[in-house]
């Protein structure tokens, strides 16, 4: 196969690398369900326009878009490519009293507990065909409803936890005071209506902050909701420009823009008839992809690749891991009998055109265990167990 050619088929084996789980959240009808259905290809949850027509949690598996792999499928000369991917829970709609129980509080927060990530929808259209909760569109105050509630449910969870905490503290125990001094920060924030996540701690007060898994203290994306009309014009939405605003300025968070409405109708098209529809509608890409790159992200992770004739596959790291590190994700024999990692830079060897090409100019690199694996490099292990 020629540089020139194009790629073979990618397939996706059904086994994924998956080490991100992402819940879907937001107010009664904002179009979670919709958005989850959209994102992961499929119609597993009900999207109706009455509240709480998601009860139990769906959940989806969903490929990370990297336009990366197809090149080194050419350069591979592979049929099989395997992408990272994250796992989507669609989750129960929250309404206002849902840490005291309202609605389906109970379960809404235990379920955001067990996710790393929360994407929260956000309703940024008008009409009135759509029932809201609270009778009309204000994207700020329903962020502040979500947000209040999972601060209120942390403020209980973080009191109680000082009280055991405090009576250890004052008898000597240094790890008790670290913890106390921790929670003192984190009960000040959230009295003031400050989520977790916005709190200044120094590392080692983040990792004891970790450690109490509280629901305003995960990483969160804004996905701004808007009709299909109003997409390629979303920069301007007067709803959009609220949202991205407050989140910016007051939770040091992203938004993304995206039409759940669009995305409903993308499932039953080809990637051609897809491509064709959004030219229609005046935009480059439907928002999904824009929204699955930013997920993955959040949570500082990177890809790195490994490339033979047997596959191509993108593995997932946290940013700042080491080879041997990075190596443990394939397996943990070859984490703990590391010897080196063979490397190159994905331009580089892409520039190159072939591993040998990269190697003839000193592009193709040996690397220790202290080596820092950069987002785009391709690897080879040597272990010894």
């Amino acid at each position: 196969m020629r540089r020139e050619d194009p790629p073979l088929p990618i397939r996706y084996p059904v086994q994924l690398t998956i080490m991100l789980r992402a819940g879907i959240v937001g107010l009664p009808n904002v179009g979670k369900s919709t958005l989850f259905n959209a994102v992961t290809r499929t119609r597993k949850a009900e999207a109706a326009n009455y509240p709480f027509c998601t009860i139990d949690p769906n959940v989806g598996i969903v490929t990370v878009p990297d336009a990366r792999l197809a090149v080194l499928q050419g350069i591979a000369k592979t049929a099989v490519v395997i992408p990272a991917a994250i796992e989507f829970v669609d989750i129960a709609g929250l309404v206002k009293g849902a840490s005291q129980g309202e609605g389906l509080g109970n379960k809404f927060l235990t379920h955001i507990r067990e996710v790393d990530a929360i994407v929260q929808v956000v309703r940024c259209f008008e009409d009135e065909d759509v029932h809201h909760v609270s009778g009309t569109v204000d994207p700020v105050r329903d962020i502040e409803v979500i947000n209040t509630e999972l601060m209120l449910a942390d403020l209980e969870s973080v009191t109680k936890k000082r009280e055991r905490v405090s009576k250890d503290a004052k008898r000597g125990d240094k790890e008790a005071a670290a913890e106390d001094a921790v929670l003192a920060k984190l009960i000040e924030a959230l009295e003031a209506g400050r989520p977790a996540l916005t709190v200044p701690l120094s590392p080692e007060e983040r990792a004891i902050s970790r450690q109490f898994f509280l629901l305003s203290d995960k990483p969160t994306i804004f996905a701004c909701n808007v009709k299909d009309t109003d997409l390629a014009a979303a920069d301007t939405n007067p709803h959009v420009l609220k949202v991205r605003d407050y989140v910016k300025t007051h939770l040091s968070c992203e938004a993304v823009v995206i039409s759940a409405q669009i995305e409903s109708e993308l499932i039953d098209l080809s990637p051609e008839e897809g491509e064709a529809f959004l030219k229609e509608l005046g935009v480059q890409e439907s928002g999904v992809g824009a929204l699955i790159r930013a997920t993955y992200h959040l949570l500082g992770l990177h890809t790195y690749f490994t490339a033979g004739e047997k596959e191509v596959r993108a593995w997932t790291i946290h940013h700042g891991d080491t080879a041997p590190k990075a190596a443990g994700v394939i397996h943990s024999d070859f984490e703990r009998g590391f010897i080196k990692a063979e490397t190159v830079a994905y331009d580089d060897l892409v520039a190159c055109g072939s591993v040998a090409q990269a190697r003839e100019k000193g592009l193709y690199r040996m690397e220790g265990k202290e080596y820092v694996v950069n987002d785009g490099d391709v690897l080879l292990f040597k272990f010894n167990v």
